[in-house]
């Protein structure tokens, strides 16, 4: 079995677009939340969301053109493009059948979808935009990273809802650690979009204007979009072409309890923490930085919460929600949480949880790393991520031995 190392970030985001900028979003602890500009949102009662507003395609993609791609399409490519940059490589030195990319996601390009629908419903089939009917399908978000990067292996998007980046990240880390590929970019995308919005107030988890993970008084979520692609390398060939190498994939745990469609179960998660800590040959008290789902729903962010505290019992590292500054990303998010986990690892810093201001009793034990971000030294990160339908997915991340 091969070692996995981490050897280029992709992030587009909210607080920042690229490895630069969203470092320095987590360490000021930066809100990406504004009005929804994506779709007219002036009906409903909360009206805000972590769109990325500067996010210009034409400006970071080479072979994609975005007029035929829906957004969360043109966010996977962008964020592989920004990646390989980051990583150093000379993509001629690797056979492109030996490079493939694995994009979760919650939405694909639901955006398209509304817009097609919309076309239907205004003029009947006959006034569907072929060319938008193209983009619809899912699968696209795989393949836009493999058109933008002229590569010609594995190409699987995979839709586990708000935990997709996770199961992404393990399948690429399967795919290298068995030598079946020696580069994987690996990661989600998703795009702000009206059902998502609609969906989550329908459900009583949108809050109104600021998530607040872990807060006595949290209200809930609020939608969010970019795409965050990880680089992945077995260490020998990263090694071999002398990669700057940010950290290690140690392993990762998956399971699906399938217990509700909506509510997390404690048992469940639990289990998925114990899992992912044999995966990687590690103990609890070998974590020091959980990067947690913390949705800032009242009933997510208990669950997860007395979950960490029945696996880690007394000694509960700090644990902390990057969903305060961008929102929920939704298939990106736990993208978003490995590189931010990486980054942790990197720099010896720990992103805080903005928005927080009164300690929830039930919760005493958890360090949510209130509001600054905080100097420390990290070697190994857990970074969680759950889905409705009970879709948990853990990937831990090391420092390079």
């Amino acid at each position: 079995m091969n070692r996995v190392v981490v050897t280029g970030l992709g992030p587009v985001s909210s607080i920042g677009i690229g490895v630069s900028a969203f470092n320095d979003g987590l360490r000021t602890g930066r809100s990406g939340i504004s009005p929804i500009s994506s779709f007219d949102a002036s009906g409903f009662p909360h009206r805000n969301a972590g769109e990325v507003p500067d996010f210009h395609p034409d400006r970071l993609l080479r072979r994609v053109d975005p007029a035929r791609w829906g957004r969360s399409s043109q966010f996977a490519a962008a964020a592989a493009r920004l990646a390989l940059a980051d990583s150093g490589i000379d993509p001629a030195s690797v056979e492109a059948d030996r490079v493939g990319a694995v994009v979760g996601t919650t939405s694909g390009e639901s955006v398209v979808v509304e817009a097609v629908t919309a076309q239907q419903v205004e003029g009947g089939f006959g006034q569907m935009d072929p060319g938008l009917l193209g983009q619809v399908t899912a699968g696209r978000l795989a393949h836009a990273v493999n058109t933008e990067l002229e590569l010609a292996g594995e190409s699987l998007t995979l839709a586990t809802a708000c935990s997709a980046s996770n199961y992404a990240i393990g399948y690429a880390y399967d795919m290298l650690a068995t030598g079946e590929a020696d580069v994987m970019f690996a990661g989600g995308a998703d795009s702000v979009c009206r059902w998502a919005h609609a969906g989550f107030y329908r459900l009583g988890a949108l809050t109104a204007d600021a998530c607040s993970p872990f807060d006595r008084d949290r209200s809930g979520i609020l939608t969010g979009e970019g795409g965050a692609i990880l680089m992945l390398e077995n260490l020998d060939h990263a090694r071999d072409r002398g990669a700057r190498i940010y950290a290690e994939v140690l392993g990762y745990g998956l399971n699906c309890d399938a217990n509700h469609p909506v509510a997390p179960d404690r048992t469940s998660i639990a289990e998925c923490m114990r899992m992912a800590h044999r995966n990687a040959s590690i103990k609890p008290e070998d974590v020091d930085y959980i990067s947690a789902h913390g949705t800032g729903t009242p009933a997510n962010d208990s669950v997860e919460a007395h979950a960490i505290l029945d696996v880690f019992g007394d000694r509960v590292p700090p644990v902390s929600s990057i969903k305060s500054m961008i929102g929920h990303t939704m298939g990106a998010a736990s993208g978003f949480g490995a590189i931010a986990g990486t980054l942790a690892i990197t720099h010896g810093f720990l992103p805080p949880t903005i928005n927080w201001s009164t300690p929830d009793p039930a919760l005493d034990r958890l360090d949510p790393v209130p509001n600054t971000a905080r100097q420390a030294a990290v070697r190994v990160v857990q970074n969680n991520g759950f889905a409705f339908g009970g879709n948990n997915a853990i990937v831990l991340i090391g420092a390079v031995e």
